[in-house]
This record gives structure tokens, C-alpha cells and sequence, in this order.
């Protein structure tokens, strides 16, 4: 296993791994799939600068809690909600640093249902 990775702590109600999803396929049976805000999963990966169409979390309601095993800039975004890094209030919807071994909480949403962590 490699160090650049995130360890899920606190899975939340319902946290998913979702990309852009198969558009254009449903001719053949297959739905689009993918976030269900699309737009914020690509904003949360436009603020940290990933490629385009790359996975992001999905949290449904409840968020999630995870810890980095190295330095990482996430950006949380979608529903508003509560972020802290080791107990330390974080920006929303803005490019954050994570140290290894800090603890990302990202909380329940305080509007809206789904939020997205890239």
C-alpha cells in the first residue's frame, strides 16, 4: 500500500467514491452514474488541481472523517457544512492543507444533502 492515501475514520451515512460517471450510453442500458452535483465535484477538483474528471468523495448528509498518512490540499465543497483539521476550523470551498496524520472532519451539511472532497 502506498503512504498517498486517505484512512476513512468515520464513514457517515453514506460516502461514495463518484467520478463525471458514462454519459452518453444509455442507448445500451448504462445510466450516466457518477456525482449527483456534478459541477461541485468539478470545482472541488478544479481547487486542488486535479485532472478533470477525477474521483471525489460523495457524502450524503452526515459527511465523513478521514485521516491523511501524508500532506494533502483537499477542498471541500456542494452542501455547505462545517470542516475542521484537528479540531481547527478549515475553509469551505477553498483549497486546504492537511498534514500527515491530521484528522479531516467533514460535518453534516447545513444546507443542501450531498458534499464532495477532492
Amino acid at each position: 500500500m502506498t503512504d498517498r492515501a486517505l484512512t476513512v475514520v468515520r464513514s457517515g451515512a453514506l460516502t461514495t467514491v463518484q467520478d463525471l460517471g458514462r454519459p452518453g450510453h444509455a442507448h445500451l442500458g448504462v445510466p450516466r452514474s457518477g456525482a449527483l452535483d456534478a459541477p461541485a465535484a468539478a470545482l472541488v477538483n478544479r481547487l486542488v488541481g486535479n485532472p478533470p474528471g477525477s474521483a471525489v468523495l460523495e457524502t450524503t448528509l452526515t459527511g465523513c472523517a478521514l485521516r491523511a498518512r501524508c500532506a494533502v490540499t483537499v477542498a471541500v465543497g456542494g452542501a455547505p457544512c462545517p470542516v475542521t483539521v484537528d479540531g481547527r476550523p478549515a475553509p469551505w470551498g477553498a483549497a486546504v492543507g492537511v498534514p500527515a496524520g491530521a484528522l479531516l472532519d467533514v460535518g453534516a451539511a447545513d444546507s443542501g444533502v450531498r458534499s464532495y472532497v477532492a
